[in-house]
């Protein structure tokens, strides 16, 4: 059972960025579907590689756009966004410590900040790319 489940919440009707948040709910997924069953330990380092790789496509693609359409917001936005790779980061260092508690840190942390983050965040630059022509 998924961690979590892309509804119409997590729109922000931009075509191209609800694909790109719909793959990181699949990698948040993965993680979570392999932690159910006892095997998060074996999968968290590819994850966590494949997320920071992942995030840093999407983000740029995200903040590309927000500069397109001179979003008022960019600035906090990116501030936003380089605090999300810097906690990627640090459970990649914990983890090759060989910190036990990361991957049920990692699933926690990555469930509330990505919904709070499209919800609460990526939901407000939807009208400005609208408006700018952006779909």
């Amino acid at each position: 059972m998924p961690l979590i489940v892309w509804n119409n919440s997590l729109s922000v009707g931009i075509p191209s960025m609800d694909t790109q948040h719909q793959k990181l709910i699949n990698i948040i997924n993965r993680l979570h579907d392999a932690m159910s069953t006892g095997k998060g330990k074996d999968i968290i380092a590819p994850v966590l590689t494949e997320l920071h790789d992942y995030t840093v496509t999407h983000f740029t693609a995200e903040e590309k756009l927000m500069e397109q359409c001179k979003y008022e917001g960019l600035a906090m936005h990116k501030q936003q966004h380089s605090q999300f790779v810097n906690h990627i980061k640090k459970y990649q260092s914990d983890l090759e410590k060989g910190s036990l508690s990361v991957t049920l840190s990692v699933s926690n942390f990555l469930k509330d900040w990505l919904v709070n983050h499209i919800q609460g965040t990526d939901k407000k630059y939807e009208s400005a790319m609208k408006s700018a022509g952006i779909k």
